[in-house]
């Protein structure tokens, strides 16, 4: 069970648009703030590094 969710330091006072992480273990879950109990992302180590760097470097970005 995951706990400790975090948002990303970029998110706006209000908390709309965002997103959550938290960490179990060696798991990564992220989720949207918008709808909780919608469901998550799981992802191990590797996928969450590649995951992560993508987001990084724009490739999420929908453009």
């Amino acid at each position: 069970m995951y706990q400790n969710w975090r948002k990303g330091s970029r998110t706006t006072a209000t908390g709309a648009d965002c997103v959550e992480i938290a960490r179990d273990g060696e798991l990564t879950a992220v989720r949207d703030t918008k709808n909780r109990a919608g469901g998550l992302l799981e992802f191990g180590p590797r996928e969450w590094a590649r995951f992560a760097g993508g987001a990084k470097g724009g490739a999420l970005d929908g453009r």
